[in-house]
């Protein structure tokens, strides 16, 4: 099966899900009391403690919360690159404790897409090379991917980018171009640990906006770390960490 077939479907008129909508449908990323303990030479410190959240399609989430304090745990363990000490991640109604290294990367290739702060784009390819690669390993035949990266980046802006290698763009350019790379396989759930966290206000702006019309237009759901609490207004949600559980704010 393509790794595409995961990508959720985009409604018809368009619209927003409404929150009646949102309470009829499975949470698309659940995490049931997730704890994850530390070793510090002759101590344990416990990060997580007892974190739970849903989160829906179409739904873009931020997370919060002082440096240092566990955010960026949470968001590996959400998607499966870090095992939680205790609790169960689920994904799409799928649970994935005690799954194989082979079985969460499978996972992961179907289900998730990810965006960091720094682009971790490979230097030596362009940018269309760089959104081809994901589909390619995923099987997708070469002409496919190639076809589909175009209409990626096309989407983002960067058709005349397509070309360049990430020394040849901007900061922004590179993020969009990792965001498109992030979404190539048709993933349902999108992680992004601070993708705004390089860049200045104006460029921040239009990732920002990209990745918001992102979840918005296909219906995927995405949590974002940020320390930006004015684009975190703009979320759907916000969710804080404080001493190791979430609370979720209101938004102002």
């Amino acid at each position: 099966m393509n790794d595409q077939s995961a990508c959720a479907d985009i409604p018809a008129d368009g619209k927003e899900p409404t929150d009646e909508a949102l309470a009829e449908e499975a949470p698309l990323l659940t995490l049931s009391n997730i704890t994850k303990t530390f070793q510090q030479a002759d101590r344990q410190v416990e990060v997580l403690k007892l974190v739970n959240l849903s989160i829906y399609r179409g739904q873009i989430v931020a997370l919060v919360g002082p440096s240092g304090i566990g955010k960026s745990t949470l968001l590996h363990i959400a998607g499966l690159l870090e095992s939680p000490s205790s609790g169960v991640v689920s994904i799409e109604k799928r649970e994935c404790n005690g799954l194989s290294d082979y079985q969460r990367a499978r996972l992961r290739r179907r289900f998730l897409g990810f965006v960091y702060q720094h682009h971790h784009l490979l230097p030596e390819f362009t940018a269309l090379e760089n959104v081809m690669l994901p589909q390619m390993l995923a099987g997708v035949p070469r002409g496919a991917a190639k076809a589909h990266a175009a209409d990626l980046l096309d989407e983002m802006g960067l058709t005349e980018r397509a070309t360049h290698r990430p020394a040849k763009m901007s900061g922004g350019e590179q993020q969009r171009v990792a965001i498109a790379r992030a979404i190539a396989n048709g993933p349902s759930i999108l992680l992004a640990d601070e993708p705004t966290g390089n860049l200045d206000h104006g460029t921040a702006e239009r990732v920002f906006r990209q990745i918001l019309s992102l979840a918005h237009q296909t219906r995927i759901a995405a949590l974002v770390v940020t320390h930006n609490l004015e684009l975190a207004n703009r979320m759907d949600r916000i969710l804080e960490l404080q001493d190791g559980q979430i609370i979720e704010r209101q938004k102002p």
